[in-house]
């Protein structure tokens, strides 16, 4: 089987410096676009409720989903977020000017 991993890009901003803003990136296996979405926002759900609980922010997941690189004061502009098929451009696989 192989496995169809996704990029969810969810774009955010500092509640207290709204110039200030960025893309957090998650990647992980999904079946969907609409699935990796659900599966970054609850990623990053639990991420912010173990560090509101001052505990360890759980790891990567058996699916490849995590949410490492937590940004408290930041906030997720979830509506905005965008799924697709994450490429890696850095492959050996994909380059054109590979030789064995």
């Amino acid at each position: 089987m192989h496995l169809r991993i996704y990029e969810v890009d969810v774009p955010m901003h500092d509640t207290t410096d709204p110039a200030r803003c960025g893309v957090h990136v998650f990647t992980g296996v999904a079946d969907s676009p609409a699935a990796a979405l659900r599966r970054a926002h609850e990623v990053y759900g639990a991420a912010l409720a173990a560090h509101t609980a001052g505990l360890e922010i759980p790891g990567k997941q058996p699916d490849r989903w995590g949410a490492s690189g937590l940004r408290p004061g930041r906030e997720m502009e979830w509506p905005a977020a965008r799924a697709s098929r994450w490429h890696n451009s850095v492959s050996w696989t994909i380059r054109s000017d590979f030789a064995l």
